[in-house]
């Protein structure tokens, strides 16, 4: 075995036994003698929250993943600072929902002082906000602690970019324990959700030297966002999933990547890999089994870096450390 190799196995055993860890200190019932109502009230906050804009529910799943991908599920995404996660490049201006979490944590607060932390809140908010979507519920066991660090070049190292190749998305999501399976599952997300035009330009308008437009694209989805993403244009939003008027939680992302209807560089490349095909095509299936599938890898992810036990600490406020 080579060195390069020999590291790579070391990396997969530290980290199935960081699962094995947190597989044995988070249970769905953590919460049900210290604040037994604590998750409901989260679910009704968010209701509440998404029956208003239901562009929320997709930009709290992203809070939750790109709090994972950086630290672990540890919250550190919601802490303000100069220089933490919120400002790196892929959150600044680009996240939302922080006010719901805001919103959610003072209620909670008010039926428990210090109980709930904030990465638990994150979790079950990107759980009930899907489920607002018609999406299919999933367990999500609690007990994580709040992290006391946030550092916006943690964040531009550790966050996947949209313009990622097969290969550096898998070893992205390889880092933190994810198959190349649930890199695949967990990028359906984009099902729902909105981009900024600034994410476009370079497909639509500088492509390379030769060619201008992503031949990738379908000659007519490309016409299409170019209606809609002028060049020049770094604020307008639009729709991840263009094939629908309004968003629905469906497996229909992955017949977008066929047909070559996929917003993203990163989500065109899904296909461009042998195995990334081959899980592409079986969501787009029908029955999908990408509900299960996106439940089981939501679990996963879910327990990446957590702090549990006497570690970090429960924050009174998400925004700031105690």
């Amino acid at each position: 075995m080579t060195s390069t190799g020999f590291k790579w196995l070391l990396v997969t055993c530290l980290l199935l036994v960081v699962v094995a860890v947190a597989d044995a200190q988070l249970t769905e019932s953590f919460y049900a003698s210290k604040c037994p109502s604590g998750p409901a009230k989260v679910r009704e906050v968010i209701k509440t929250w998404i029956t208003k804009d239901r562009t929320l529910a997709p930009a709290l799943l992203r809070l939750h993943f790109h709090d994972c991908f950086v630290r672990g599920c540890d919250a550190s995404v919601l802490l303000d600072g100069a220089n933490s996660e919120k400002q790196s490049g892929g959150n600044k201006n680009s996240l939302r929902g922080f006010n719901v979490i805001d919103d959610v944590k003072a209620k909670v607060e008010a039926l428990c002082p210090g109980v709930v932390s904030c990465s638990d809140i994150l979790a079950l908010a990107a759980r009930d906000a899907i489920l607002e979507m018609g999406g299919k519920n999933w367990s999500v066991p609690l007990g994580r602690r709040d992290g006391v660090v946030s550092l916006a070049s943690e964040a531009n190292a550790n966050l996947p970019s949209p313009f990622s190749t097969f290969s550096s998305l898998v070893t992205s999501f390889a880092k933190k324990g994810l198959t190349t399976q649930d890199m695949v599952v967990l990028s359906g997300s984009h099902t729902v959700g909105l981009t900024s035009c600034a994410l476009q330009q370079t497909r639509l308008y500088s492509f390379s030297s030769s060619v201008k437009t992503d031949p990738a694209l379908d000659p007519t989805f490309a016409a299409s966002l170019k209606k809609q993403c002028k060049q020049g244009d770094f604020t307008t939003k639009i729709k991840m999933d263009q094939s629908k008027p309004v968003d629905t939680w469906d497996p229909n992302y992955y017949s977008n990547i066929i047909r070559g209807r996929a917003v993203f560089t990163s989500d065109d490349q899904l296909k461009r890999n042998p195995t990334g095909l081959k899980i592409v095509q079986q969501m787009n299936r029908s029955p999908s089994p990408f509900n299960d599938n996106f439940g089981a890898s939501m679990v996963k992810m879910g327990k990446i870096g957590v702090l549990t036990g006497t570690q970090g600490q429960i924050r009174k406020k998400c925004t700031v450390k105690n």
